[in-house]
């Protein structure tokens, strides 16, 4: 079956150049150029991956994101005009998957998506992934999506639960962010190592009072170990 991408922004240049260049990789694309328009497509028609530009009429990416967040994982990539660090975290943290800066590459833009999207087959058909793993009072039941501390649900996204799978899965073991952005992400180029940064802030935050931690090592990446 196809792959359906939604791109959104306000410029139709845009919106043509992305479209072609994704068609010609055999993607089924549709468009919208405002945020109101945007939120609905994704809610109703349900696309595998939505682009997803900043600035935007009646509804900035940014609240589309955040609205979008509370009712599905659908990978995300933003699209913001400027380079300000800013825009790139927050929307890190509202769950945008990745993000480019516009004037952008459309082959870059391909290939982010075609990285996305086969992580994402590639997480939902692994058969070798433990059915359960135990960290203290860490556990990760990975058939069910679910992680618990001390017994309480604890609420990860979708490429959060996958991080600390990956970390999980591999306890004591240290991982580059290159390396994190390839596993988990599924990137086969240099990313942006500032989206594993942010996503690791997340769990963090969110695993307080489990008995693990994730340590950094210092030029090097992270690691999951027992306290």
């Amino acid at each position: 079956m196809t792959d359906t991408i939604l791109v959104v922004d306000d410029e139709q240049r845009i919106i043509d150049l992305a479209k072609m260049y994704l068609e010609q990789d055999g993607y089924r694309v549709m468009s919208a150029t405002d945020g109101v328009k945007a939120l609905s497509t994704i809610l109703e028609d349900k696309p595998n991956l939505v682009v997803l530009d900043l600035m935007l009429p009646g509804m900035d990416g940014l609240e589309v994101c955040r609205r979008v967040r509370a009712e599905s994982d659908v990978p995300i990539i933003m699209l913001t005009a400027r380079s300000d660090d800013i825009d790139k975290i927050v929307g890190l943290e509202l769950g945008a998957d990745d993000y480019l800066t516009k004037p952008f590459n459309p082959r870059e833009l391909v290939a982010r998506v075609k990285a996305i999207l086969r992580r994402t087959d590639r997480q939902t058909t692994r058969e070798d992934v433990p059915a359960h793993i135990s960290v203290g009072n860490l556990t990760i039941d990975s058939q069910r999506r679910v992680v618990e501390v001390n017994g309480t649900a604890v609420d990860l996204r979708m490429k959060e639960f996958d991080l600390l799978q990956t970390l999980a899965e591999n306890l004591g073991m240290v991982f580059s962010r290159e390396k994190l952005l390839d596993v988990v992400w599924g990137y086969d180029f240099a990313g942006e190592t500032r989206t594993v940064d942010v996503h690791i802030a997340h769990l963090r935050h969110k695993l307080e009072g489990m008995d693990a931690t994730i340590e950094t090592v210092w030029g090097v990446g992270y690691k999951l170990d027992e306290k």
